[in-house]
């Protein structure tokens, strides 16, 4: 059953759209991708377990929304500074959600 949330703690959260500037594998994986994405006033680092359905090369310049106030958190030793969002289709495959036009990196999602 889904748990309801308020439109307050909906607002709490902090979505902005990122623009991916570097991507790299996780070194002794296949899942995890180092991520660079620019937000515009800043750049953060993202590890993002998407590496089965996407190439790092393929990733570059693409724009992703990222949850930016996340709490950081380490993952194989590296730092995720935000987390981006993702449909999951069956069999847990993240498919990207993208704008479709072009968005400077920063701007907010509502």
């Amino acid at each position: 059953m889904n748990e309801f949330i308020s439109f307050e703690e909906f607002q709490k959260m902090d979505l902005r759209i990122g623009k991916i500037v570097s991507s790299e594998r996780v070194p002794g994986t296949t899942r995890l991708i180092r991520l660079e994405v620019d937000l515009g006033a800043e750049k953060r680092q993202l590890i993002a377990g998407i590496g089965e359905e996407y190439k790092p090369e393929g990733l570059l310049g693409l724009e992703i929304v990222v949850l930016v106030n996340l709490k950081p958190k380490k993952i194989r030793g590296l730092i995720s500074e935000g987390m981006l969002l993702a449909a999951v289709l069956e069999g847990n495959k993240p498919v990207l959600i993208v704008p479709d036009k072009e968005v400077p990196p920063g701007t907010p999602v509502r």
